[in-house]
């Protein structure tokens, strides 16, 4: 499966309801799981507000995923593929 790190900040609509963060973050994974993939929520200090390390089939879902959990409007998210070292030995 491939790998995904996103860095995420909360919107201002996001902020306002930062309470509900745990059960977004829980309805998130359920979305991913249904997708066929997975994704682990972490909640940081610092320039992002949370990290998403995430898992899919390939990158059209992953984006759909994306793109799906976005568009509620409590986030913003910089996603990047990621590569661990078997899988970077292999391309080199």
């Amino acid at each position: 499966m491939a790998k995904y790190v996103s860095l995420i900040n909360w919107t201002d609509q996001g902020v306002k309801s930062a309470a509900e963060t745990v059960q977004r973050a829980e309805d998130a994974q359920k979305l991913a799981a249904n997708m066929g993939g997975s994704i682990e929520v972490l909640w940081t200090m610092g320039q992002y507000d949370i990290v998403g390390i995430a898992e899919f089939p390939d990158d059209e879902t992953a984006a759909k995923f994306m793109t799906q959990v976005s568009s509620a409007g409590n986030i913003r998210t910089q996603t990047m593929r990621a590569f661990e070292a078997a899988d970077l030995q292999r391309m080199m």
